[in-house]
């Protein structure tokens, strides 16, 4: 697909949502921000809820793609993720339908797939074609959007790369994310790819750096022209030597859902919408 000109981004005021308003235009792309938080200083910006469909309509309308990051990007009850992961980005693709806009990139996740064990050193990378494990009820809302983009793309031809990001912060926090680390420049260049390619119908990749820890295969995030730059392996030496080697009798770091697995996920219980990380 041609190098779309207004790119519609959902969640801007979030983390991921910050990093891309900072760096997407400096790949020529023009951005509307949409968030339930107002972002200052924005020429383009609404700030609505996901509900309000007549604010998304709008703001879809004269865009040429959406990167979709608005959501709970932690465990919630049931009733919230519903109503904002799971009917929103159901709102989003009836809106992107409607509009006629042909390109969707959805922030997907890891804990799609979360259940799924880590790999040992030397064993084959997780495919992409992993079938869904789901963590919590959170990474049961990322599995209904891949679900749900597959079928947008077979019904009415709306092209989408679901991007399983991994841990995207400027530095790895942990041990277990030297291996599912995407820093932000490289979560750039992704988008920026996923946004560019050509005749993706609906594609899954994977979403971190080149690192060298790496349990997963991005082969389906280069097919899309995606080259990552960064590696999180300067950071590893400080990380095992404050917190030790992961421990793989202990789900929350034998699994790619890592904490997620546990018996306390990162959560939130109050209602309303947060950005995805």
């Amino acid at each position: 697909m041609p190098e779309p000109s207004t790119v519609l981004l959902t969640g801007a005021a979030g983390r991921i949502g910050t990093f891309l308003r900072e760096r997407l235009p400096a790949y020529g792309h023009r951005l509307r921000l949409f968030d339930v938080r107002p972002v200052s200083g924005a020429p383009e910006a609404v700030t609505a809820d996901l509900a309000d469909e007549a604010a998304l309509e709008a703001a879809v309308r004269g865009t040429d793609a959406v990167v979709h990051l608005a959501g709970i990007p932690v465990e919630a009850p049931f009733a919230d993720i519903l109503r904002v992961n799971i009917e929103g980005t159901y709102r989003l693709y009836e809106a992107v339908r409607r509009a006629g806009v042909r390109r969707v990139v959805l922030a997907s996740s890891n804990h799609a797939v979360g259940f799924t064990p880590l790999p040992a050193p030397g064993e084959a990378l997780v495919p992409v074609g992993t079938p869904h494990r789901p963590d919590t009820y959170y990474g049961l809302s990322k599995g209904f959007g891949e679900d749900l983009a597959s079928l947008y793309w077979d019904r009415y031809g709306i092209e989408t790369v679901s991007l399983r990001i991994g841990s995207c912060f400027p530095e790895p926090r942990s041990v277990r994310m030297l291996s599912l680390w995407l820093s932000p420049g490289d979560c750039a260049r992704l988008v920026h790819a996923a946004l560019t390619a050509e005749g993706v119908g609906h594609t899954v990749a994977y979403g971190s750096s080149a690192n060298t820890r790496l349990r997963w295969d991005l082969s389906t995030a280069r097919a899309l022209g995606y080259e990552p730059r960064d590696d999180s392996e300067p950071y590893a030496a400080a990380l095992l030597a404050a917190q030790g080697e992961e421990d793989p009798s202990d789900p929350a770091q034998a699994c790619l859902g890592g904490e997620f697995c546990g018996d306390n996920p990162p959560r939130r219980t109050n209602s309303g919408q947060a950005n995805s990380g």
